[in-house]
């Protein structure tokens, strides 16, 4: 009897150049059972092609998962400031143009990655910065349109105790 091989269902990682897109997918087909393997091949996504968005967000969400927090940190700086850049904006966030919520590509990737920012540093028990981050979010993004909201009541979660 042949074994069927389910393969993992691609991600939507929007327009990227084939040789990129075919890294990331290959990365996370390959978190699942070789991390070590998923880091490479994001880190050669990103080293390969800085400008795209996609390797930053694979590269820091799997090293929050995996509790690598402060690398992820670090990483997500980088996206957030490379996506700033693209946006036309300053690289700090509290220069940012209030409002842009509804935008898509460059400006709603830093503001997304704002948000995980902020709770990498929830969780890498830097409160303060999570909650600054978090009113940068809330004047930039009044709607919530990033999820920051639920970042916010993650903080209070815990500020409650």
């Amino acid at each position: 009897m042949k074994e069927t091989v389910l393969e993992a269902p691609l991600v939507d990682f929007g327009e990227l150049p084939e040789a990129i897109d075919n890294l990331l997918q290959r990365g996370v087909a390959a978190y699942r059972t070789d991390r070590v393997t998923a880091d490479a091949l994001f880190k050669e996504a990103l080293a390969s092609a800085p400008q795209e968005l996609a390797a930053y967000y694979c590269l820091y969400k799997i090293h929050t998962y995996m509790g690598n927090l402060d690398y992820a940190a670090v990483v997500a700086r980088d996206g957030m400031k490379e996506a700033a850049r693209q946006a036309g904006w300053s690289l700090e966030p509290t220069d940012w143009p209030p409002g842009k919520e509804a935008e898509g590509g460059p400006a709603r990737f830093a503001l997304f990655t704002l948000k995980a920012l902020s709770f990498i540093e929830l969780k890498r028990d830097n409160r303060q910065a999570a909650l600054d981050h978090l009113a940068t979010l809330k004047r930039l993004d009044p709607k919530g349109s990033v999820g920051w909201t639920v970042i916010s009541e993650l903080a209070q979660g815990i500020e409650r105790g």
